[in-house]
């Protein structure tokens, strides 16, 4: 009868919180948030790759050649630069005549003010002197290899092709190693993320009504216990809301993206299967019920924005050392790093789901799940009673000796 009381109190309180969250226009622009939080590193990523392109496109090796090779070395670039998965691996070539100083020449081509050259090769191609920069040193053993394939051609009759090889994309039917490595580090790096960008509401959220006086009423109607955990499950339910929404079109991405890509993600495996987007769900509720409870007790201590900053920031530096601590656990399941981040409540939901992407058993998952329940009443309670020590300034009730000594006269008379 009094946890059925309990948990009444407990939902009137979540429902008010999720209400007064969710029914107002600012929840919508935090729902659209990620837009710009993509938008801003979309055009932070275009500046930056704009930049670089531009002082690639300077960028040139030299070759200086008699015109009688320059064909032969021409056509031994571009076969390799075939073994490069990306055309601007390497600056572009440009073949010079030599002059009457050639070792000068080459030093005149790196102090070029119309090309950023970083190598220069001149010489007999079986002892080719090489000139680099410092920066250049890929570039020079690229240049020691030309020489070497261009030697080779013309002793062999020429450059152009001797064979002929036939390639056939396979796909694997089963999940491979890497692709589960990288569906847990992702998967604990989502939860991270996830947290870090919705457990932080709780604070504004207490300190505001600890200002406004309204927690004290709340506490003086129904136990602190249930504010608290009430709180914790309104919080929760907009939180909910919102992975919800972007899950829904995260989940279009493989439709939409180009091919490449999502074969790419078509890779990333995990060894539970179809459970897992299940447990990635239950997993994100423990850490966000774990981070936002201790978030709940910190928004109840601090009394200003001052305040709240303080402590928020070495709570932020705490989920950075989780996420290593299970990223860790995601790329060496079998080390006892890994189950000791598996145990240790607050990194033990990311490690749990990097569990799921790399080992197909189930029954630690129900262990992992009871052991962070467990952990977030305790953690929910602790803060409870210091916001009552702390800033109610009351402590636990206690029974007067009258009360205590009722039940045995009352066991007497029936």
């Amino acid at each position: 009868m009094k946890f059925g009381r309990m948990l009444r109190q407990t939902l009137t309180v979540a429902r008010r919180d999720f209400t007064a969250t969710v029914m107002t226009p600012t929840f919508l622009l935090f729902l659209l948030s990620p837009l710009l939080m993509i938008g801003f590193g979309v055009v932070g990523s275009m500046s930056a790759s704009s930049a670089a392109g531009g002082g690639e496109e300077r960028q040139r090796i030299v070759v200086i050649a008699a015109p009688d090779k320059a064909d032969e070395i021409v056509a031994v670039d571009k076969q390799l630069r075939q073994v490069f998965t990306v055309p601007t691996a390497r600056p572009s070539l440009r073949i010079e005549g030599p002059g009457d100083d050639v070792p000068a020449q080459a030093r005149a081509l790196l102090d070029s003010s119309q090309f950023d050259v970083t190598a220069v090769l001149y010489g007999p191609l079986d002892r080719p002197h090489i000139l680099r920069r410092p920066s250049g040193y890929a570039e020079g053993v690229y240049l020691t290899q030309l020489a070497e394939q261009t030697l080779r051609a013309e002793r062999s009759g020429g450059a152009k092709q001797l064979s002929k090889a036939h390639v056939v994309e396979v796909t694997s039917g089963q999940a491979t190693t890497g692709g589960r490595s990288q569906a847990a580090y992702f998967a604990a790096l989502g939860i991270f993320f996830l947290t870090l960008m919705l457990s932080g509401q709780a604070v504004g959220a207490m300190a505001e009504e600890r200002s406004n006086k309204v927690i004290e009423v709340l506490a003086a109607a129904i136990p602190l216990e249930s504010v608290f955990f009430g709180k914790l499950l309104g919080a929760f339910g907009s939180a909910l809301l919102f992975v919800c929404f972007w899950g829904t079109l995260i989940a279009q991405l493989p439709k939409v993206v180009p091919a490449g890509f999502a074969a790419e993600l078509g890779n990333l495996s995990t060894a539970v299967g179809p459970i897992f987007p299940l447990l990635f769900v239950v997993y994100f509720t423990m850490a966000y019920m774990l981070q936002s409870a201790v978030f709940l007790g910190v928004g109840s201590l601090a009394g200003t924005q001052r305040e709240i900053q303080m402590l928020s920031l070495p709570i932020t530096i705490f989920q950075f050392s989780m996420l290593g601590f299970a990223s860790y656990a995601a790329g060496h399941a079998d080390s006892w790093l890994a189950r000791a981040a598996e145990i240790f409540p607050f990194s033990s939901p990311l490690a749990m789901a990097a569990h799921a992407a790399n080992s197909p058993i189930l029954w630690p998952h129900a262990v992992a799940l009871v052991w962070q329940m467990l952990w977030v009443a305790i953690t929910v309670t602790v803060a409870a009673r210091l916001f009552r020590r702390g800033v109610l300034k009351s402590g636990s009730p206690k029974r007067s000796k009258r009360q205590v000594e009722q039940p045995a006269i009352d066991m007497t008379v029936s």
